[in-house]
């Protein structure tokens, strides 16, 4: 059994003095993959040095919603030329969130995704999507790009948004949330969804899974949430690891 951690920020000032020793316990925890995704552009650097570091480790790059007042033209250049390091395989983290009403403006939020998503097309990569309370704006700037699909990372829609998304193309992200006991939404998604469209993450140092809720997560904790996956979906954990492995390896270009 082998698992992929589609979505961890192992780069992180949580793993401080640990980061070395949580990557080399990786396999004997299953994880045999790991996509380090960056925030913004120091974030991403970090995820670049990672990947090179590590041969099991991949990297994104990009400027997650929070941080778009500070996105500029030449983040947008770097981020081109580090995607040319072939440890690079996505765009984002990107998207729109607009659940913080101190955050950035709908617009810079809005003018951020829109060039990333250009980059990603102009790339031919995949890009990473965080989307929260935002999906009219998120499905109405998505549809200027038919052509870029990827992932919706830790996915808080409604079943039937997620099964819109699938029909264009994209994959679905499942934390350690479907494991809490008030996710109800995210159970009746992950039960809905095409088995060959879904993906397993920890966004590492958050959302850790049960039993280990309120505690810094990493990227060994994602069996939880793989077990609970395979019970919402009435499989084997080794069905739905090898499933959600192969899954992010097609998106991410993998072999």
């Amino acid at each position: 059994m082998t698992l992929f951690d589609s979505h961890a920020h192992l780069d992180h000032a949580k793993f401080e003095g640990e980061r070395d020793a949580i990557l080399a316990s990786l396999a004997d925890a299953g994880v045999g993959f790991v996509m380090n995704v960056g925030c913004d552009l120091s974030s991403s650097l970090r995820s670049v040095a990672l990947a090179k570091k590590y041969p099991f480790v991949y990297a994104s790059v990009g400027t997650h919603p929070d941080a778009a007042d500070k996105f500029s033209p030449a983040d947008l250049a770097m981020y081109r030329a580090l995607a040319a390091d072939g440890r690079v395989r996505a765009v984002g983290e990107i998207g729109l969130d607009y659940h913080y009403p101190d955050g950035p403006t709908r617009l810079d939020q809005m003018r951020c995704f829109t060039a990333q998503l250009e980059l990603a097309r102009e790339l031919k990569k995949p890009v990473i999507v965080h989307e929260r309370e935002a999906h009219g704006d998120a499905m109405d700037i998505l549809r200027q790009f038919p052509d870029v699909t990827g992932v919706f990372h830790c996915f808080s829609g409604s079943p039937e948004f997620a099964l819109e998304l699938i029909k264009r193309g994209w994959y679905i992200g499942f934390t350690g949330v479907v494991t809490f006991r008030n996710a109800r939404r995210a159970v009746e998604t992950a039960a809905a969804i095409p088995l060959d469209r879904m993906l397993i993450e920890t966004d590492c140092p958050y959302m850790a899974p049960e039993p280990y809720r309120g505690k810094r997560c990493d990227s060994r904790m994602i069996i939880e949430t793989a077990k609970k996956l395979a019970e919402i979906r009435g499989i084997s954990l080794d069905e739905l690891a090898n499933a959600t492995t192969e899954n992010a390896k097609r998106l991410f270009g993998i072999a």
